[in-house]
């Protein structure tokens, strides 16, 4: 069982930048391959990023790809997700997730945090 928290979610102009962070409990974090997620509303929860257990292979959804880092420190039980250049299409509850396997659907995620607002106004 992991449990997991987001925070660093806010308010941002365009262009800005902002590090999302959550933190997960347990002993076994580096087990599990980690992912984030964003809903939009009106839409559906959308893919936007992974990374493997020692954090030695990364995965991004082409719409922020070269814009956003995601990262890991195992010793701390942390995943990050470093936005840069955002738009307010990147507006979102954004989600992070836990997986024993190196997925990319949200169907493969065993463990959901609860969600950080992230908005980006023009």
């Amino acid at each position: 069982q992991v449990q997991l928290v987001e925070s660093g979610g806010g308010w941002v102009q365009a262009g800005g930048s902002l590090r999302l962070s959550c933190a997960a409990s347990g002993r076994t974090f580096s087990s599990y391959c980690m992912g984030w997620f964003r809903q939009a509303p009106g839409k559906e929860r959308e893919f936007v990023a992974a990374i493997s257990w020692s954090g030695g292979s990364t995965y991004y959804a082409d719409s922020v790809k070269g814009r956003f880092t995601i990262s890991r420190d195992n010793a701390k039980n942390t995943v990050y997700l470093q936005m840069n250049s955002l738009k307010p299409e990147d507006t979102a509850v954004y989600y992070c997730a836990a997986t024993s396997l190196y997925a990319i659907t949200e169907y493969e995620y065993d463990f959901w945090g609860q969600g950080t607002q992230v908005t980006v106004s023009s």
